[in-house]
């Protein structure tokens, strides 16, 4: 449903910047204005490489509630201790500084697509001839019967970096000698595939180090998951006896919680953790919903342009979008915002846009210095994002490329954080 009128989320964050709410001014009465909504691998590259390639041309807006921008891939990595948290923080200083966006740090609470603005949670709209809606995920209320936002403080999900993250290691830290860390995994489709294994491996990486007679249960509802034998060849070198997995042949897909009594409970029986990592089913960003650009939990795009199918004046990046076979990463984020930015500025300047081409890789560390990857090669069909060419890391590999697997996910952090942010 479109929405005609502002609402409001209930953080009721305040703005930095407050802008009032003038009308919607189209190309034709002063430079095209694109609003960017989300300031992630999606939002960030997208607005970056418009005001970098449009040469002013362009008025760009990026709206992000936060000051610094904490990434989700390599999140794990501090969990593991294998980052400190200021090396995943990134602020929007050189966007607004060398490439002149108008960088709001606010939410955004509402998209009324006949006038083409956007509302913010601390008042007034901003005006848009193109939007472009990164907002990554939000969860689905009831996925995991027990929990939900106001328990995230006793079972954090982390699967949004930052002090969830922080919160997770302190908890992990602090466990009891010799006791259980359980994660209950998500369903398909949600953000990272391979992202809670590896946040398993690094749990144990910690515990292995300080709490060798701890346990960890994973209780998954998925029959199987992404790099699975190498994770499992991993944990059983470095880890041996420690982690328990429960898939849904024994009620993995049966699970409810109790973050007062810290309690699992599978198909039945309960089991007592000491720290419990819930991360539950997930959707598409909710300014999505509100805005009536989702279909089911995600947002259906056009895989040429990146265009929702529902409103050609708004492109949807990242996670929040259903587009076809690309994983919801960070690296198909960023390759998503490359095409939707050549699409934006050829429709918004008639500059040439060339046949949309899409990558990503996802690398996992699952001890020192053993990295593995996964990745393809894509490319848009009328239906999809069409997977065209695939490569996976292999089991029984020797130490020296696994190092170097790692040390090259270590290159590639360094260049899409500066793809992202300057």
């Amino acid at each position: 449903m479109t929405l005609n009128r502002r609402t409001f989320l209930g953080t009721g964050a305040a703005a930095t910047v407050a802008l009032s709410a003038p009308r919607a001014i189209g190309a034709s009465h002063g430079r095209p204005r694109v609003v960017v909504v989300g300031g992630g691998a999606g939002g960030a590259t997208a607005a970056r490489y418009i005001a970098k390639d449009s040469q002013g041309e362009i008025d760009v807006t990026l709206i992000e509630p936060s000051r610094s921008y904490y990434t989700c891939f390599f999140s794990n990595l501090y969990i593991g201790g294998f980052r400190d948290l200021s090396s995943i923080a990134h602020s929007y200083g050189t966007l607004a500084s060398e490439y002149g966006i108008n960088v709001v740090h606010d939410w955004a609470v509402g998209v009324d697509r006949d006038a083409k603005t956007v509302a913010l949670a601390g008042g007034g709209s901003v005006p848009y001839d193109r939007l472009i809606l990164s907002p990554g995920i939000d969860f689905v209320d009831g996925a995991v019967p027990g929990w939900d936002v106001t328990t995230q403080n006793r079972m954090p999900h982390a699967y949004k970096a930052g002090s969830q993250s922080e919160l997770l290691k302190a908890q992990i830290e602090a466990m009891p000698e010799g006791g259980v860390f359980a994660m209950v995994a998500p369903p398909n489709p949600y953000r990272c595939p391979p992202g809670p294994y590896e946040r398993v491996s690094m749990v144990a990486h910690v515990l292995k180090e300080k709490n060798p007679t701890a346990k960890i249960l994973i209780v998954d509802p998925k029959e199987k998951f992404s790099k699975q034998g190498l994770f499992e060849e991993g944990w059983a070198k470095h880890y041996s006896g420690m982690i328990d997995r429960i898939g849904p042949d024994f009620g993995g897909d049966k699970v409810s919680v109790d973050a007062d009594a810290m309690t699992v409970t599978i198909d039945g029986a309960v089991e007592k953790v000491d720290v419990c990592n819930v991360i539950p089913a997930m959707k598409a960003g909710l300014i999505c919903e509100r805005a009536g650009l989702t279909e089911g939990n995600w947002a259906p795009v056009i895989p040429a342009t990146m265009q929702s199918r529902l409103d050609e004046n708004i492109h949807i990046l990242g996670d929040a979008s259903a587009q076809g076979d690309m994983p919801k990463s960070g690296f198909s984020a960023n390759s998503q915002a490359k095409v939707a930015a050549m699409a934006v500025r050829g429709a918004l300047t008639g500059s040439r846009i060339f046949p949309a081409k899409f990558s990503n890789t996802c690398w996992s560390l699952i001890g020192t210095d053993d990295g593995v990857k996964v990745g393809a090669a894509y490319e848009a069909t009328d239906e999809k994002i069409a997977s065209v060419s695939s490569f996976v890391s292999q089991t029984g590999e020797d130490a020296a490329l696994r190092k170097a697997t790692y040390e090259e996910s270590i290159g590639w952090y360094a260049g899409i954080t500066a793809d992202m942010f300057g």
